[in-house]
């Protein structure tokens, strides 16, 4: 057997955590479940609120900065386009400007602290910006859909790496984003995701296994 294949690296990575594992499926029960958004982003913050009790669940692969600014990663993609679990990876001093997808988003600052600045979409010029919020570690927010905002996530550390947890009530690299400097210019390019091919984000058949109720 060839051990340098794609496909067999990607099998034998190793498992999820247990508290990302648990925290994914308590996430794909109450998205099934849940008989309202405004029930889902109650449920979801007190669910990622108690995740972050600890930081070290969250796999390396999935934490990787980019010294030339920020980027993202895919954690878990749902087969049915439900939800999606990103991480957005800020080097020292790092900033990256989004367009708010049109669906619900729970987000926390994981590790470090992030300053969210609201700008004015209708503008080209960062000085026409709204609301500023600095976001330290534990800090648990959740979002209706429907905002279309646009903002910038910055790293107030220059020498240490911020990373925000986000939950999407869809699959947003399906979702038009974009990202760059300081500044949101219309014209910066889209947002994908960082993940390398050996990498990918897990799916049902990575987290179903030894989930216990």
């Amino acid at each position: 057997m060839n051990t340098d294949d794609a496909n067999f690296r990607v099998v034998g990575r190793d498992p999820v955590p247990p508290s990302l594992r648990r925290f994914i499926w308590d996430i794909q029960s109450m998205v099934e479940l849940a008989e309202s958004e405004r029930e889902i982003l109650l449920i979801g913050r007190d669910l990622m609120a108690r995740l972050f009790t600890t930081d070290d669940w969250l796999p390396t692969v999935f934490a990787v900065p980019n010294p030339a600014g920020g980027q993202q990663f895919q954690i878990y993609r749902d087969g049915l386009e439900r939800f999606s679990v990103v991480s957005t990876i800020l080097s020292g001093g790092a900033c990256v400007t989004i367009s708010q997808p049109s669906v619900w988003e729970i987000a926390g600052v994981l590790r470090g602290a992030v300053n969210r600045q609201q700008l004015d979409a209708s503008s080209t010029n960062s000085a026409q910006a709204g609301v500023s919020r600095l976001l330290q570690a534990s800090i648990v927010e959740a979002r209706s859909s429907g905002s279309g905002e646009v903002f910038e996530l910055r790293n107030t550390l220059d020498d240490q790496t911020s990373i925000i947890f986000h939950v999407y009530g869809g699959d947003i690299g399906r979702i038009s984003r974009r990202s760059g400097a300081s500044g949101g210019s219309g014209d910066a390019p889209p947002l994908g995701y960082a993940n390398s091919d050996i990498d990918p984000p897990y799916d049902i058949f990575s987290i179903q296994n030894e989930i216990r109720d």
